[in-house]
């Protein structure tokens, strides 16, 4: 379990987060929402491990983040970032392995080349293991990274959980591979502490167990979707009217967008 206890953190005067306090179980997919600026990714850079200065606690598993050492957290714990980049030319191949540098020292044994050749496998990018990375589309280029970041986890570790971390991920992404990108999460569930920030409310509601909503920097609700999705609550948390309805196909909620 990944749990935060009283978040607070500001940036000069500004308040960004205000007492975030939040469990995150292994076996469910949670998912973080909210408006632009509520908090949504620093939040996730904060129990990440990425962002420091703040007040409160991060525990993994019961211990403290700030227990853990950098090196050992990257082997259970992996995190793909808003719009990740290089600005160096190399093969898909390279940069899928980059996910592996926890695990070795000098060079890649057969392991990590036999991981990173599953992962770019169940990620269809096989044909492109040569392909020069600069030279791919947007969309490639977030499969590319997300095979990577897969790749720093693939393993199930001996003891514990493994953290898979996703800070809007669909970007870039058309509608099919949307779809492939959650489905593919969901097969990570099993002894896995799954959180992704999103925007897109009714593809959050198809994929995910818990939804936490943040509103100005604070959790204004938590819980299963049908549990706590209002059209009240989104209104509050987006000022959008919305009409709520039970989708047919799934027997899940489904946010009809009111135009009017």
């Amino acid at each position: 379990m990944l749990k935060t206890e009283k978040i607070y953190y500001s940036i000069g005067k500004k308040l960004i987060l205000n007492n975030i306090s939040a469990e995150f179980h292994p076996g469910e997919f949670n998912m973080i929402l909210g408006p632009n600026g509520s908090g949504k990714s620093t939040f996730l850079k904060i129990f990440s491990g990425e962002v420091n200065g703040y007040e409160g606690t991060v525990l993994y598993a019961g211990e403290k983040i700030t227990h853990f050492k950098k090196e050992e957290l990257a082997k259970s714990r992996a995190v793909m970032s808003q719009q990740p980049e290089l600005s160096f030319p190399l093969m898909v191949d390279e940069v899928v392995m980059m996910g592996r540098y926890p695990h070795f020292i000098f060079n890649p044994g057969k392991k990590d080349e036999t991981i990173c050749n599953e992962v770019m496998e169940r990620m269809n990018l096989t044909a492109f293991k040569e392909r020069n990375y600069l030279t791919l589309s947007g969309g490639e280029k977030q499969r590319v990274q997300y095979a990577r970041v897969l790749a720093q986890i693939w393993e199930k570790p001996k003891n514990g959980f493994r953290y898979l971390f996703l800070d809007e991920p669909l970007t870039s992404l058309d509608i099919n591979y949307q779809q492939e990108f959650l489905q593919i999460a969901r097969e990570f569930i099993k002894d896995t502490v799954l959180i992704a920030v999103m925007h897109d409310i009714n593809l959050a509601i198809q994929y995910a167990d818990k939804l936490f909503f943040l509103k100005e920097g604070e959790l204004a609700a938590h819980g299963t979707p049908k549990n706590i999705l209002t059209e009240e609550l989104i209104k509050n948390v987006f000022n959008v009217k919305t009409s709520l309805i039970n989708n047919p196909l799934t027997n899940k909620p489904l946010l009809i967008y009111d135009n009017g």
